[in-house]
């Protein structure tokens, strides 16, 4: 697995459950839940898309080798 693949990998999985977790706590901080629930979709839409396009870069890779 070539380095960039595994960076891609690593900020894929943050971005799917790093950045829920970091706006759950400000939420718990504030008592506003509108940071959550607008940061949820975006990171969904970004983390999946990241994860999908390095699962089949992986995937290209393995058979090449």
């Amino acid at each position: 697995m070539k380095n960039n693949t595994k960076w891609a990998l690593f900020v894929s999985l943050f971005v799917l459950i790093g950045f829920p977790l970091f706006f759950l706590l400000l939420s718990l901080i504030t008592d506003q839940w509108k940071y959550l629930l607008f940061s949820i979709p975006p990171s969904m839409t970004a983390g999946l898309t990241g994860l999908m396009l390095t699962l089949r870069q992986l995937k290209i890779e393995r058979k090449s080798a």
